[in-house]
């Protein structure tokens, strides 16, 4: 073989042994960001219930689609870290807990699609021009939580006749548990109930709360949030020494700890359903053509155990209409 030749057919070779190589690396996965505005431990079934509607979607963790999970802790500055990595990852799509999880994600980006589950108000936060026409990267699922404040005040006063003072805590730092304390306050009044309410921003002003309350309320008004739901048990605790009958806007969960009723949106329907929003994003639709949608399951749940401890009984007619009675 000449040499001229030789050397056009290793030249010819080196384009070709390549191409098998490169064919046999695997295509990256499709990737999600999964911000959760508590912890794992105090949202853990939520995620579940989103995990499971994935595989039976197809999209199977590790061979069909990669996730990447992080948790705010109820912190804003987590989550606005968490929102920025996400876009340096350059994920496919970012699923965000609550209303500050989806604020930061907003901020972070207007170019990867968002989904977000149980914001309390995404037109009235920026995300979304109108339910049905979310315009933009952002959709989702709403949780309707300062719409419900004035049912659950009258469920709590059916479980405590005597109620003349309400307390009401809630993270100043979350927009819609502000505007939920808001709705409280005003539904509060209208029945004649005195109100005190308790900011706070951070885990340790939780315990500061309950010694400024100090025997100054009948009963206590907790407003779901990240912040709130991580430290469940440190609250429905608190309370329970201080002898507070406790309502929840959220899931049985929230009664960890002594919690004595709740009544919300089912939680795990909402992410169940994000899981849908998520397929279709993956497989090629737009958020802005993706309307929001609201809830279609509530669940009224009432810890009997709680009520007996604090001296309550609860009517027959409530229990009847109760979703759940923890006994």
């Amino acid at each position: 073989m000449r040499r001229r030749e030789f050397i056009a057919l290793l030249g010819g070779a080196a384009t070709v042994w390549p191409l098998p190589a490169r064919a046999q690396q695997p295509a990256k996965l499709p990737t999600i960001g999964y911000l959760g505005s508590g912890t794992l431990s105090s949202e853990g079934q939520w995620l579940a219930a989103f995990t499971k509607r994935l595989r039976e979607l197809a999209w199977i963790e590790g061979r069909t689609v990669a996730v990447e999970y992080r948790w705010a802790e109820g912190r804003n500055d987590h989550s606005a870290e968490f929102a920025a990595e996400f876009v340096r990852l350059r994920v496919n799509v970012i699923v965000t807990a609550g209303t500050p999880t989806t604020a930061a994600a907003k901020q972070a980006t207007s170019v990867i699609p968002i989904v977000f589950v149980a914001a309390g108000d995404p037109v009235g936060s920026g995300f979304v021009d109108s339910l049905a026409r979310p315009g933009g990267n952002i959709t989702g699922l709403s949780n309707q939580t300062p719409e419900l404040a004035a049912k659950r005040l009258g469920f709590l006063r059916e479980v405590v006749p005597g109620l003349r003072r309400l307390a009401i805590v809630a993270n100043i730092n979350n927009a819609v548990s502000v505007q939920e304390m808001g709705e409280v306050q005003a539904a509060a009044h209208t029945l004649g109930l005195a109100v005190s309410t308790f900011e706070i921003r951070r885990v340790d002003d939780i315990a500061r709360a309950f010694e400024v309350l100090q025997g100054g309320a009948d009963a206590l008004y907790v407003c779901i949030d990240g912040l709130t739901i991580s430290n469940r048990v440190r609250i429905n605790t608190l309370a329970l020494v201080a002898r507070l009958p406790t309502m929840h806007g959220g899931n049985r969960e929230q009664l960890e700890g002594g919690g004595l009723i709740t009544y919300g949106a089912n939680n795990l329907d909402l992410y169940r359903r994000a899981a849908d929003y998520v397929d279709k994003i993956l497989r090629g639709a737009k958020p802005a053509d993706i309307p929001v949608e609201q809830p279609i399951k509530f669940d009224l749940i009432v810890n009997l155990i709680t009520a007996k401890v604090l001296g309550l009984e609860p009517s027959i007619s409530l229990l009847a209409r109760a979703d759940e009675v923890i006994e």
